[in-house]
C-alpha cells in the first residue's frame, strides 16, 4: 500500500490538479498530472460510482492502483501531483502485470518517469 504523504489528504489538491494538470487518455484508466512544489509526488485514484456501483470492488481497484504506483515510486524523479481516472471495471479483474504496463506506459507518455 502507498504510504500516507504520498496521498492526496484534500479535496483542493485534487481540485487543482485536475483544472490545472495535463491529461494522458488510456483506455480504461487516464493520468492527470501538474506540477508541484512539495517536494515530492501526491497521488490519487478517482473510481466513479457509474464505473462500479460496489463499494468494496471501487476499494479494490484503488488498493491495485496504489500497489502499482508503490512499486513505481522510485522511477518517479521530479515531484509532480498524480490523479489516476478509471473508467473501466475491467481493472478490478485485470491481471496485475498488465495493470503496471498500462500505468507505465501513461507514465512514460505524461513523462514522469525515466
Amino acid at each position: 500500500m502507498l504510504q500516507s504523504r504520498y496521498r492526496f489528504h484534500s479535496r483542493g489538491g485534487v481540485n487543482y490538479t485536475r483544472s490545472h494538470g495535463r491529461l494522458v487518455r488510456g483506455v480504461e484508466l487516464s493520468l492527470v498530472v501538474a506540477n508541484n512544489t512539495r517536494g515530492r509526488q501526491r497521488f490519487g485514484v478517482i473510481v466513479s460510482k457509474k464505473v462500479l456501483k460496489s463499494a468494496v470492488g471501487r476499494n479494490r481497484i484503488r488498493r491495485r492502483i496504489y500497489e502499482v504506483l508503490r512499486l513505481e515510486l522510485p522511477k518517479i524523479k521530479k515531484p509532480v501531483d498524480c490523479l489516476v481516472l478509471v473508467f473501466s471495471s475491467d481493472v478490478k479483474e485485470m491481471d496485475f502485470d498488465n495493470l503496471q504496463n498500462i500505468l507505465l506506459e501513461l507514465s512514460k507518455k505524461a513523462g514522469i518517469v525515466v
